[in-house]
């Protein structure tokens, strides 16, 4: 399937590649496909990525894996939250946050009150709201990235 997308133009993306939100995601109910991108030039290993929403090109949600940022976050997700997206193993999931990315860099944050919970296996996935006050909805990690890619060019 090719998709003109705001963020990486023209790109092409195997059925194979599309996860399904069957509830939608927080706002946008409406959007259920969605593939996860990487910016070629950065590379797989790009502490951020992309959910580009299938059904509107226009829309890409920059995402990341909370441990880069949060080595600590393990998030406690009622079982019946995630019966929609099938059997998860530790081998299946894959959980990434949102990334809110202002104009001002250094004021960029995650909000680990509402991670993307993924089975990877049957390509579905669910955002879930985590009912603590134990991870902030606005986390900073400018300076967690910053002092990531400095001890990354010493090595």
């Amino acid at each position: 399937m090719k998709v003109d997308t705001r963020v990486f133009g023209t790109i092409e993306i195997d059925d194979d590649k599309i996860i399904r939100f069957p509830g939608g995601i927080i706002g946008f109910p409406e959007m259920t496909d969605f593939a996860l991108v990487h910016n070629e030039e950065k590379g797989k290993d790009a502490p951020i990525r992309w959910l580009q929403s299938m059904q509107e090109p226009e829309f890409a949600m920059p995402v990341m894996d909370p441990l880069r940022v949060a080595p600590d976050y393990n998030p406690e997700v009622e079982d019946d939250l995630l019966a929609p997206i099938g059997p998860m193993t530790e081998e299946n999931t894959l959980v990434l946050v949102t990334v809110s990315v202002p104009s001002d860099l250094t004021k960029m944050t995650v909000n680990l009150q509402a991670p993307i919970v993924i089975n990877a296996d049957a390509r579905k996935a669910s955002q879930i709201i985590v009912d603590t006050e134990k991870y902030p909805i606005k986390f900073p990690i400018y300076d967690i990235i910053k002092a990531q890619k400095k001890e990354g060019e010493s090595c």
